[in-house]
């Protein structure tokens, strides 16, 4: 199992650099982070229930914190923080990253469902 040697926040970007012992380097960006989240509120509590979050494209992150010596808790802007990132899942998401992200855009359209947050109309 390969341990992160380093972990950049570019802000700007939305985007999470992560680089690892076995020479791996992977930029993920905040939205694929929280769509993808091992928090229960997206996976479930079991085998195919996850959950498909639309409305993320601009979901920025606001902090990235050690959790001992084998994972990050990253807080997103839009409140979600309990996600726990190991070292292993995040080395998953990067490698996999094509295909789950793949998978991920076409469950949206399978839904009828947007990246793109709702557009609140205007009220008189």
């Amino acid at each position: 199992m390969p341990n992160a040697t380093e972990i950049r926040l570019r802000r700007a970007e939305n985007i999470l650099d992560v680089a690892f012992d076995d020479g791996s380097r992977f930029a993920l960006p905040a939205e694929y982070l929280r769509v993808e989240s091992p928090s229960a509120e997206v996976q479930g509590h079991g085998p195919g229930q996850k959950v498909i979050l639309a409305g993320r494209r601009h979901v920025g992150i606001i902090r990235v914190e050690p959790v001992g010596h084998y994972a990050v808790r990253i807080a997103f802007d839009d409140l979600h923080d309990t996600g726990i990132y190991s070292w292993d899942y995040l080395h998953q998401l990067g490698r996999d990253q094509a295909r789950i992200w793949t998978e991920y855009e076409a469950a949206l359209a399978a839904r009828g469902l947007s990246r793109d947050p709702p557009v609140r109309g205007r009220h008189p």
